[in-house]
């Protein structure tokens, strides 16, 4: 649990459980004071924590959804993913893609059946927090298909909006 602690937290701690094997230094009501706003900081930081994990998970379902949506040759389910603006940015094969329309349109070109669509599986490696209403997700794609089988990596920026995650950027190679 300690671990889990903000570095000023785990110094206010150590201080704490080092004031209290010194009694005669420290007074009843300031222990009292000194156990109120442990508890209070502890809350703070496992609502943290919480919350955190809430996010990871929703990206994780997100991605779960998208992975269901595409290997049922639903592109525009597979879409609902993305945030749904003309700044939305795709970056594949050296090129950059700007938009939602027109990631949708290249997908609807690049994969016009289920035969090049196939059984798509994300292996997730790290779910990292770049700021409150923001993540970076790196991991791997594959790709099962008619048409040939297809792997590769891929780094997706997810972005709160609205109340909702989204992505807001996404390059695969």
């Amino acid at each position: 649990m300690f671990i889990f602690l903000s570095k000023g937290l785990r110094y206010f701690v150590g201080a704490f459980f080092v004031l209290s094997f010194q009694r005669k230094t420290i007074t009843a009501t300031t222990m009292k004071k000194l156990k109120l706003f442990l508890a209070f900081a502890l809350t703070l930081t496992f609502n943290g924590i919480y919350s955190q994990n809430k996010d990871i998970d929703t990206i994780k379902d997100i991605m779960k959804q998208q992975e269901e949506a595409w290997s049922a040759h639903d592109l525009e389910g597979f879409m609902q993913g993305y945030w749904k603006s003309e700044d939305l940015t795709y970056f594949s094969r050296g090129k950059v893609t700007k938009g939602w329309q027109t990631t949708l349109d290249n997908y609807k070109k690049g994969y016009p059946t289920k035969a090049h669509t196939g059984e798509l599986r994300f292996r997730i490696a790290q779910i990292t927090e770049i700021n409150e209403g923001g993540y970076y997700v790196m991991g791997e794609y594959f790709l099962t298909r008619e048409a040939g089988d297809a792997n590769g990596t891929f780094m997706i920026i997810f972005k709160k909006i609205n109340g909702e995650w989204k992505i807001v950027a996404d390059s695969s190679c």
